[in-house]
């Protein structure tokens, strides 16, 4: 009796050795997945706001120039206003492909 017991610990060390390698690989590659995804998005938050940025200002600019042909300033800001409007409401509709598009694009991600 003894000796299967002598048997089984070294086995039993050899499992739970196992087990804590297993499982320190499981956090790295999980952590390897979170730094990848996160470093995507916060490039790509950079590049939209440095983006939205410049369409602002080129917004104003539009809009005071395209106010200065039709006479009034604020003609402009009606002209611009109402071209985004019509955007909205092409992207209200085009959302539900949009969101499969995100969604699958974040799992394609995460599962490379």
């Amino acid at each position: 009796m003894e000796t299967n017991a002598y048997l089984i610990e070294p086995l039993l060390e050899r499992a739970e050795q196992y087990t804590k390698t297993s499982f320190e690989l499981l956090k790295l590659k999980s952590l390897e997945k979170v730094a990848g995804i996160t470093s995507v998005l916060a490039s790509r938050m950079l590049l939209a706001g440095i983006l939205s940025l410049f369409i602002f200002t080129l917004n104003i600019a539009v809009a005071l120039w395209l106010g200065t042909l039709l006479g009034k300033n604020y003609y402009g800001f009606f002209v611009v206003a109402s071209f985004y409007g019509a955007i909205g409401i092409i992207l209200l509709f085009a959302h539900p492909v949009i969101k499969a598009r995100v969604n699958n694009s974040i799992i394609a991600q995460a599962l490379n």
